[in-house]
C-alpha cells in the first residue's frame, strides 16, 4: 500500500487529492489543513461572503462528505510540527504519519504591517482566510471610515465592497499609481476613475508612515505628512509563499518552493503546487497566484505523482470583480513594451505587446474579446497591433487567420 500525504487544504490541495482519485489511485490519501473547515473558495471571501450574500457552506469546494466517500482522510485544524524527509514522516503534535509521497500545497500568507508602524493595533485587518474575514465583518457592518493600504487587486476589491456597504473609503498606494506592479497605466486609469465615481478617495505616491492609536487604530500618518482619522484598516500589500513546511522538509526554496517542470522539489518524494510553488516558465522561475493555476498545477502534479511524467505548461488567466465591472485577464504581461486599447460602446480591452508579439489582454466587461485574446495567446497568434486597435476588425476572424 502506498500513502500520499498532502499538506495544505486549499484550492490546490483539494484539487490534487480529487485528481488522484479520478486517475484511479486507490491507496491511502491524507489531506492536512491548518484551518478547522473543509477546503473552500477564497475569492468570494472578500466579496459575496463579506457582503453577506453567500453562506459559509456555499464556500466549500466540495461537501465534507465527499472526502469520506472518496476515502480521503481529512485532518483539519491541525498544524504540522515536523517533517522528517529521511524517515518520510509528518508529525502533527503527538501524532506521526508515514508517507511514500508528500505534496506541499500550502498556499500563501498575507504580508502584514510590522508592529513598529502600528500593525499590531486592534482594527487592523488582512484579507486571506475565513477567520480574517469573520473578524472584519463587524467593522464593515458598523460603517465609518476605512483605510485600505495597498492599491493592488486585493486592496481595490476590498475598497469596492466597503464602498458598496456605504463606508467612507480611502486607498493609499505607495507607488505612483494603483495596480502599478501588475497592470498597464491604461488599466490603472480605468479603475481609478471607477473607484472615484463610487466615492473612493485614492491617494497615490504616498506611503504609510505609521498607524496611530493606543490599543485601537484611530488614525494614519502618511509619508507626505498628512494624517487621516480612520475607524479601521485593511492591509492589502501582497502575499508571500507559505514555506514553513518546506523548510521543515529541507527542500530548496527560491521565491517559494522550487520545483521542476513536473512539480517535483529537490527531494524526489516531495512535490509542490499552487501559490507556494516556483516553477520554470519561459526561461524564468515563476510563481502564479491564481485559482486557475492552483487547480491546473495541482492536477498536473497529481498525474505526475502517479507516473505521468508530463511538464506543466500554464495558460494563465485571472479575474477581478469590482462594483459592476468584471476584469478578465488572459496571459502574462511580463516584458511588455506597448499597449493597444480596443474600445467599444460598452466595453474596453487593453492588449499587451512586446514588439509584434501579443502577451496578454485585460478585458473590462468585455468577455467576448477576453475569450478571443485568450485563444489567440494560447495558439501563439499575434495579430498586428493596428488590427486590434481598429474598431471595424472582425475579431473572431483573427482566430481563423
Amino acid at each position: 500500500m502506498s500513502h500520499i500525504v498532502v499538506i495544505g487544504a486549499g484550492q490546490a490541495g483539494s484539487s490534487l487529492v480529487a485528481k488522484l482519485r479520478s486517475e484511479g489511485f486507490d491507496s491511502d490519501i491524507t489531506l492536512i489543513g491548518a484551518e478547522p473547515v473543509p477546503p473552500y473558495q477564497r475569492p468570494p471571501l472578500s466579496k459575496k461572503y463579506l457582503l453577506g450574500e453567500m453562506a459559509l457552506e456555499r464556500l466549500f469546494l466540495r461537501p465534507e462528505q465527499y472526502y469520506a466517500d472518496q476515502n480521503i482522510t481529512l485532518k483539519l485544524g491541525t498544524a504540522v510540527t515536523m517533517i522528517d524527509a529521511q524517515a518520510k514522516t509528518v508529525t502533527l503534535g503527538s501524532e506521526t504519519i508515514g508517507y511514500d509521497q508528500l505534496a506541499l500545497t500550502t498556499g500563501s500568507t498575507p504580508r502584514r504591517l510590522p508592529g513598529a508602524v502600528g500593525g499590531d493595533l486592534q482594527g487592523v485587518h488582512v484579507v486571506r482566510d475565513l477567520a480574517d474575514v469573520d473578524r472584519m465583518i463587524p467593522a464593515v457592518n458598523n460603517g465609518g471610515h476605512v483605510l485600505i493600504v495597498g492599491g493592488g487587486y486585493i486592496g481595490l476589491e476590498a475598497a469596492a465592497v466597503a464602498a458598496r456597504k456605504g463606508l467612507q473609503v480611502t486607498v493609499v498606494e505607495m507607488a505612483e499609481r494603483i495596480l502599478q506592479r501588475v497592470a498597464c497605466a491604461e488599466t490603472s486609469d480605468y479603475f481609478r476613475k471607477l473607484h472615484e465615481a463610487h466615492g473612493v478617495d485614492i491617494i497615490e505616491g504616498a506611503g504609510l508612515e505609521r498607524l496611530l492609536g493606543e490599543t485601537q487604530v484611530t488614525a494614519a500618518r502618511l509619508s507626505d505628512g498628512r494624517e487621516i482619522d480612520v475607524d479601521f484598516v485593511i492591509v492589502g500589500v501582497g502575499i508571500a509563499p507559505a514555506t514553513d513546511a518546506a523548510d521543515m522538509a529541507g527542500v530548496t526554496l527560491e521565491n517559494g518552493i522550487l520545483v521542476d517542470a513536473k512539480g517535483r522539489t529537490s527531494d524526489p518524494s516531495i512535490w509542490a503546487a499552487g501559490d507556494c510553488a516556483a516553477f520554470p516558465f519561459r526561461g524564468k522561475i515563476l510563481r502564479l497566484e491564481s485559482v486557475q493555476n492552483a487547480i491546473d498545477q495541482a492536477e498536473a502534479v497529481a498525474r505526475n505523482m502517479l507516473g505521468a511524467d508530463i511538464d506543466y505548461v500554464p495558460h494563465p488567466w485571472f479575474w477581478s470583480d469590482q462594483y459592476d465591472v468584471k476584469l478578465q485577464i488572459a496571459g502574462l504581461n511580463l516584458g511588455y513594451d506597448h499597449v493597444v486599447v480596443r474600445q467599444t460602446q460598452d466595453a474596453v480591452s487593453h492588449w499587451y505587446y512586446t514588439g509584434d508579439t501579443l502577451l496578454a489582454v485585460d478585458a473590462m466587461n468585455d468577455p467576448r474579446n477576453y475569450m478571443i485574446g485568450k485563444r489567440l495567446i494560447e495558439a501563439g497568434k499575434s495579430p498586428a497591433p493596428k488590427v486590434i486597435a481598429d474598431p471595424d476588425t472582425d475579431m473572431k476572424a483573427l482566430l481563423r487567420a
